[in-house]
């Protein structure tokens, strides 16, 4: 199996968590923009440390099971991982919270 087919498949894994999440619980724009903030903080922090790593020779990609793109060093298969995380995470999260606490009221049973 090459980097980019087990790449997609956590990808598409994580893709059915967050369209629940999003159909149920409906996010606001502020947690939209976290998530983008997040995924975009993380794919940069990817590039710059995945590079740093592949340069001191710390690991190796079999380069026939690679697509040939990179970004830096990183090959373009490695974004995946956050990627993956920045879907999966916060819409878990979504799902599990409830929702009166995400939008900042209190549930009845604890008013007093």
């Amino acid at each position: 199996m090459s980097y980019l087919a087990l790449a997609l498949v956590f990808v598409a894994v994580t893709i059915p968590v967050m369209a629940i999440a999003i159909v149920t619980r409906r996010p606001s724009g502020r947690w939209w923009l976290a998530v983008g903030l997040t995924a975009l903080s993380l794919i940069v922090l990817t590039a710059i440390f995945d590079s740093i790593m592949i340069a001191a020779d710390l690991f190796r990609f079999d380069e026939s099971s690679l697509v040939g793109a990179h970004v830096g060093l990183a090959p373009v298969e490695d974004f995946a991982w956050p990627l993956a995380a920045t879907i999966l995470i916060p819409s878990t999260l979504l799902l599990l919270t409830n929702r009166r606490r995400v939008h900042g009221a209190e549930p009845a049973q604890d008013r007093e």
